[in-house]
C-alpha cells in the first residue's frame, strides 16, 4: 500500500508534515541549524543508516529546506546548508524545545532557549504585526484568502464550538 501524499492538502500543517514530518528529517534540520553540514557529521550525530540519511537529505533538498553545495571534486563531496526556508524552521524547533521541556522533561530541561545577553529563559510567543504579544487564548484560526468552501465550513464549525 502506498502512503497518501499530503502535498495537495489544503491544511498548512498537513503540507508541512509532508516535507518534514518524518522524525529523521526534523533531527537532520536540528543538526543543520546547529551548524552541522557534512554527511559524516550528520551520520555521527544521529547514528542513522547511510541509505536513510541519503534519502532524508535528498528529500530536504527537494523540499527547499537544505541546499547541497560541493566542497570537494575529488572525491565528489557535498555539504548541506539550510536555505531561508530551512532557517524559518528554527521557530518550529524552538517551539518543540519549549513543549518538550514542559511536558517530557521530568528530570529537568537538558536544553533551554535563553536570551544571549542575559541568559534568562525565553518562551515562544505570538505577536501581532506591531510586535505586541498576543496570548494564545486570544488567537483564533480563520479562513485565509485561498480557503476553499470546505475549509471555510470546517473553520466555522470550529469557531462555533464552546
Amino acid at each position: 500500500m502506498q502512503r497518501k501524499s499530503l502535498t495537495r492538502d489544503e491544511c498548512p500543517i498537513a503540507r508541512s508534515l509532508e516535507r518534514v514530518g518524518e522524525w529523521w528529517s526534523i533531527l537532520i534540520m536540528r543538526d543543520a541549524l546547529q551548524g552541522l553540514r557534512r554527511f559524516d557529521e550528520f551520520s555521527r550525530s544521529l547514528g542513522i543508516a547511510p541509505n536513510m540519511l541519503t534519502r532524508r537529505l535528498n528529500a530536504l533538498v527537494e523540499a527547499g529546506m537544505l541546499e547541497r553545495r560541493a566542497y570537494s571534486e575529488r572525491p565528489p563531496r557535498h555539504e548541506y546548508v539550510p536555505t531561508a526556508k530551512g532557517e524559518d524552521f528554527r521557530m518550529v524547533l524552538m517551539s518543540l524545545v519549549a513543549w518538550g521541556n514542559r511536558h517530557y522533561a521530568e528530570e529537568g530541561a537538558s536544553v533551554e532557549l535563553v536570551e544571549r545577553e542575559t541568559g534568562r529563559p525565553v518562551q515562544p510567543m505570538f505577536a501581532n504585526a506591531e510586535g505586541r504579544v498576543v496570548p494564545l487564548d486570544q488567537c483564533v484560526l480563520q479562513a485565509g484568502p485561498a480557503a476553499s468552501a470546505g475549509m471555510r465550513e470546517r473553520l466555522a464549525l470550529l469557531d462555533a464550538k464552546p
